[in-house]
């Protein structure tokens, strides 16, 4: 009874979460820690964790799916997951293998129009895990409705790294002008990069950190991000929404901040334009004619009864008040 009454409950604030999303981020990237934690709190092996972990993997896509998401990038496999032990690498290699194929081939993919993508030093892979990967890539790259990029091998500082090592060589053989350098000039030499930006960045299993994932396409747009307590396995469609609601609410903030940065830009330039306009039109006033006056009038905002007068001749009278005060 509990668990029923508990389930309902899970299922109405999903409702409600989701009623409350409007704006959903275009890429998604998730770092999907805490599956070893999982495993060895269930009293199982690492690749036990693993395995449900990329259960859950399978879960996201469809909540990606039923919002909209179009990009999601999962970080798979990292360079310095090459420092475990071969006991859990080995596994974790026919893991990857398996589910690479096995996603490449199912039909739910194709319906959905998903494009897989690795992005990584997948030469440090081993064999079979570059096949399955070279396979995957092969078998949806017809498919254009949402792209799927898989993390293998990868390191932030690595990709700028080698990204900057190629601009450097390209400089010395002459193929290149260091005036011409720019944002496509890097992002031309990153892995097989993301086509979009990262908008928002979700870990599971507690830290608070990014662990070097996406720097150029996450922290150069300024990605935001979620952390959350859940090991990956037991990442829920609840938090998934909680974390686009972070996204939303960032949004909103950016939305607001950058509007009433222009409407104080905008104020600013009027008041010293029409505080110079008017000084000008003083100094030039008494050396004009009645009738060349009068047009002078008409031409300076706040000058006659004319539209927009009213306000700025109440902060003339208001400026004219504080004169008086101070003398």
């Amino acid at each position: 009874m509990l668990d029923r009454l508990r389930d309902l409950a899970e299922r109405a604030y999903r409702r409600h979460l989701r009623r409350e999303i409007e704006d959903v981020p275009t890429h998604v990237a998730i770092i999907q820690d805490g599956n070893r934690r999982y495993a060895r709190e269930h009293g199982d092996d690492a690749p036990d964790g693993h395995r449900a972990g990329a259960a859950t993997t399978e879960r996201v896509l469809d909540w990606c799916a039923d919002l909209g998401v179009a990009e999601l990038t999962l970080y798979a496999f990292s360079t310095e997951n090459f420092e475990r032990p071969d006991e859990e690498l080995e596994p974790l290699f026919d893991l990857l293998e398996g589910k690479l194929r096995e996603f490449a081939d199912a039909d739910r993919v194709h319906d959905q129009g998903v494009r897989v993508r690795a992005i990584g030093d997948i030469d440090r892979l081993p064999g079979r895990v570059r096949d399955a990967v070279d396979y995957a890539e092969r078998r949806t790259a017809d498919n254009d409705r949402f792209t799927l990029n898989v993390a293998l091998a990868y390191g932030g500082r690595t990709e700028l790294l080698d990204a900057a090592t190629a601009i450097a060589r390209d400089v010395d053989a002459g193929d290149l002008d260091p005036a011409d350098v720019d944002v496509g000039t890097v992002e031309d030499r990153l892995y097989d990069r993301p086509v979009r930006d990262v908008d928002l960045i979700v870990r599971t299993g507690g830290d608070e950190r990014t662990s070097n994932f996406l720097p150029w396409h996450a922290n150069g747009n300024e990605a935001a991000v979620y952390f959350c307590a859940p090991y990956w396995p037991e990442f829920s469609e609840v938090e998934f929404l909680r974390a686009i609601r972070t996204y939303q609410s960032r949004e909103e903030s950016w939305r607001r901040d950058r509007a009433d940065r222009a409407v104080a830009l905008v104020r600013a330039v009027a008041e010293v334009e029409i505080v110079e306009a008017r000084a000008v039109a003083g100094r030039l006033r008494d050396r004009l004619p009645a009738v060349d006056a009068g047009a002078l009038r008409d031409a300076v905002p706040g000058e006659d009864s004319g539209p927009g007068a009213v306000e700025i001749e109440t902060d003339s009278r208001r400026s004219d008040a504080d004169e008086a005060s101070t003398d």
